[in-house]
């Protein structure tokens, strides 16, 4: 009898394991297959592709997921990225991020009003593994181009460093235009 309790005890232990452990590989009808990492290195291989990148994927329509994990994977872990301009208050204020940071306090309100963010012109300097990038921007809180008064401007200042592998932005640095503080003509061009 002591010996048909514990066979009953180690099949209930058995399955019981089994359970927990879930379906071997290429088992079971309903197994989900396994997701393909996405290949993002053409994102990095090029100056002019992290600031393309950057661009396309805070821009999009009013509800539509952005990409925050290709976002994350532009900035270098240390980077800052920094808003200068003034408070509700008028007074002058910088603000410094971490990537995590913008994210988190600009995610919510870029799904929930549609944000488009367009260059208009870019100038790039590059050094052996630095470059920096000049460029000027407009911005919709939907894509109708024409609504001048959902329309901002910009400058970006975004320095990058190439590590041998990739490009990565290390420091973005913006501030929006002001009627005091009009965008030059030679960044509008």
């Amino acid at each position: 009898m002591k010996k048909y309790v514990f066979i009953l005890f180690l099949t209930a232990f058995s399955i019981t394991i089994q359970a927990q452990k879930g379906p071997k590989k290429g088992q079971g009808k309903d197994q989900e297959k396994a997701v393909e990492p996405i290949d993002y290195s053409e994102n990095f291989a090029t100056v002019n592709n992290v600031v393309n990148t950057l661009y396309d994927v805070v821009s999009g329509k009013k509800d539509e997921e952005r990409d925050w994990k290709l976002f994350k994977l532009l900035f270098h872990p240390d980077a800052k990225l920094i808003t200068a301009g003034r408070n509700n208050e008028r007074e002058f204020q910088v603000k410094f991020m971490g990537a995590a940071d913008y994210m988190k306090s600009s995610s919510k309100w870029i799904a929930s009003n549609g944000f488009v963010k367009k260059e208009m012109l870019r100038k790039t300097e590059e050094y052996g593994r630095m470059a920096h990038v000049f460029s000027s921007y407009k911005t919709y809180n939907t894509e109708d181009e024409n609504k001048e008064d959902s329309e901002m401007r910009g400058i970006n200042s975004i320095q990058l460093l190439n590590d041998g592998e990739r490009w990565w932005i290390l420091n973005m640095y913006w501030t929006q235009e002001t009627w005091l503080n009009p965008i030059p003509n030679k960044y509008l061009d």
